[in-house]
């Protein structure tokens, strides 16, 4: 894609999420490390908009981006972000994005160690990305993983030290700070009610951790050979399941448990090839397993079955990051060699509410005309004899239904 392709230059894509906007809008943020094969660039933090028509990444936040796409292509010109950030050459390269659900902030860990707060502002006339002070993570050390809540008022970090922290947002008041937690943390996520905090190691296990208070409830069980990677939370509201893919012995699982009890429900195969990342839908109706060799599955939570497969859609590399878009059938996935790549989801197409209302009202006008049809075609209908001076009544919407023989009569009597 353009945008791809315009970027080669500034260095290998490192990770990708997607950023909130009202009125159902979507944009992307893309961080890229400052070398790429050898050549040197500073590390950039790159802001696109999304356009659902093209399912493409546009330069354009407000404007259709087809326009766009079309005029590049016309004149040679390639797709640019409307918003860039270059770090410093002190803060290294950028690690890991998590974005804020309100869509206002960002953090972004780096290798230097620590993690940076970047704020959005501007609209119409422009975006730009200012760089904010965290002062409790600013020495933190490199952090693999990070998450806020799916309400947005904390804000949990990871570190490859095993170091764990939880903190209140926007107050930035620490919660915990469990240098312990475990040897090595590789992947986190915060239930649907923002009450709960899963964590997974290196080392194969996983803990779960009451986000209110940091206090930890359980360690997930699991059996010898089994070594649990990554963790994410359902997210429809009706079914309170953690999934965690893990490994037992050469076969790549998703195990289910119940966050209840804590307990293993069961477990499911969704491919034959380790993940590398996991996603659930912003909806809870679809999960997604990114795996090291490039393969995307993505598999309905209710059936659990398969319903897009994308086959080595970063051939033979690992995939960095995927994330369901907001408001779309859509994933972003992002990988060193191939950069960033946003994929529509060949599952099947859902009722939109106007679509709903307008399948309803269209029940309701063919009832009615039914209706009257065998109102006007009742007696031919039940070949009903009929008397010689009988006539069928006249239904009025603004009168009397009566015959004009009753009129008449009604008329002598009045004399």
């Amino acid at each position: 894609m353009e945008i791809e392709e315009a970027s080669r230059e500034s260095g290998h894509v490192v990770c990708g999420s997607w950023i909130r906007r009202p009125k159902k809008l979507n944009w992307a943020i893309i961080a890229r490390a400052a070398k790429r094969r050898g050549s040197s660039s500073p590390s950039l933090l790159h802001i696109f908009s999304f356009d659902p028509i093209t399912t493409s990444l546009s330069s354009s936040p407000l404007v259709n981006s087809r326009l766009f796409l079309w005029i590049g292509k016309f004149w040679g010109f390639q797709a640019v972000s409307i918003a860039t950030h270059t770090l410093k050459e002190s803060d290294g390269d950028p690690v890991a994005v998590t974005v804020h659900p309100g869509g206002d902030y960002f953090v972004c860990s780096t290798s230097k160690g620590g993690c940076k707060l970047f704020e959005i502002v501007g609209g119409a006339t422009g975006i730009t990305i200012l760089d904010k002070e965290l002062p409790p993570l600013e020495n933190a050390g490199l952090q693999k993983c990070m998450a806020f809540s799916f309400d947005g008022s904390k804000l949990a970090v990871g570190g490859v030290d095993g170091c764990l922290r939880i903190m209140e947002w926007p107050s930035l008041r620490v919660i915990l700070d469990e240098p312990k937690a475990h040897k090595s943390i590789r992947d986190m996520d915060f239930s649907l009610d923002s009450e709960f905090l899963a964590t997974t190691s290196t080392d194969g296990s996983a803990r779960i951790w009451k986000a209110e208070d940091g206090f930890p409830l359980s360690t997930l069980e699991r059996s010898g050979d089994e070594n649990i990677e990554l963790c994410r939370f359902s997210k429809d509201g009706t079914k309170p399941f953690l999934f965690c893919a893990a490994q037992r012995g050469n076969t790549p699982v998703v195990n289910v448990y119940d966050i209840s009890s804590w307990k293993k429900l069961g477990f499911k195969k969704l491919s034959k090839k380790t993940a590398s990342t996991m996603a659930v839908s912003l909806d809870g109706k679809y999960i997604a397993l990114g795996g090291k060799d490039g393969d995307v599955s993505v598999a309905e939570v209710k059936t659990m079955e398969i319903y897009h497969y994308s086959k080595r859609l970063h051939l033979g590399q690992s995939i960095a990051s995927l994330e369901f878009c907001p408001s779309e059938r859509v994933m972003l996935t992002t990988s060193s060699e191939w950069g960033e790549m946003v994929t529509k989801l060949s599952v099947p197409k859902e009722w939109k509410e106007w679509q709903i209302y307008a399948l309803l009202f269209c029940l309701f006008m063919a009832s009615v005309i039914a209706a009257y049809v065998f109102f006007e075609n009742s007696d031919s209908f039940w070949k009903l004899p009929m008397g010689k001076d009988q006539r069928r009544p006249k239904i009025s919407l603004f009168g009397d239904s009566s015959t004009p023989t009753e009129d008449h009569n009604r008329w002598n009597l009045d004399l």
